[in-house]
């Protein structure tokens, strides 16, 4: 498993130092999912997140994979091992975690894709990295200190490969990055209430493009 594993974070770290950011999708339903994956793909994002809880949320994986090719489609807040083998059937080609459950890690494992589990602590960091995880989510950043506590962990872990989540913003994502992370998660700071509400899509792409042209200057940076 220890190869496994180890090509697994390779092919997935590749494409988080190339992408440096991850597009969290909460849809009500299904046509604003593709209506808000299609926006951020238009403003230069190539991550993808769809979260359990959006409306027809397997259908929305499978359909983007095929409607966003150049893409990267995942799933979120997966919570148990059925519902992660119903994302890997659906197309889900990353799966994201809000906590640590071994029995997932090794499910995604032996299924050959990437899942980022969530943590907060050392602890709870190391615990993740040392089961297997492709990289690890920590959330929700903000609370503890935002970019500060990315920095302050980064050196006594070895340089984990870290994705904050929380708190992130188009403005302040770099910093983050600069702190040490290799990419980071938005979702509501990327999708603004009234933007969707208006289906001002174009305002979201907007964002993301903004939001790229303020980590391109990392997406060459090979450090992890």
């Amino acid at each position: 498993m220890v190869k496994e594993i180890f090509l697994i974070r390779q092919s997935w770290q590749k494409q988080l130092q190339i992408a440096r950011s991850i597009a969290v999708i909460r849809a009500d339903s299904f046509n604003q999912g593709l209506a808000m994956a299609k926006a951020v793909s238009a403003g230069g994002m190539s991550l993808i997140e769809i979260t359990w809880n959006s409306d027809r949320a397997l259908e929305l994986v499978n359909r983007l994979r095929q409607e966003l090719p150049d893409c990267t489609i995942g799933m979120g807040t997966i919570v148990s091992t059925a519902a992660l083998g119903e994302a890997i059937a659906a197309g889900a080609e990353f799966l994201f975690s809000p906590h640590t459950d071994r029995n997932l890690i090794d499910a995604a494992i032996d299924r050959a894709v990437p899942i980022i589990p969530g943590a907060l602590t050392p602890t709870e960091i190391l615990t993740a990295w040392q089961a297997g995880a492709a990289s690890v989510k920590v959330f929700p950043i903000q609370a503890v200190g935002g970019a500060s506590y990315i920095r302050a962990i980064q050196a006594p872990l070895g340089d984990l490969p870290l994705i904050p989540t929380g708190g992130v913003t188009p403005d302040n994502a770099a910093s983050f990055l600069a702190a040490g992370a290799i990419a980071v998660g938005l979702s509501g700071q990327l999708f603004p209430s009234g933007a969707i509400a208006g289906g001002n899509w174009a305002e979201i792409t907007r964002r993301a493009e903004g939001l790229m042209e303020r980590v391109k200057s990392f997406q060459l940076d090979d450090r992890h």
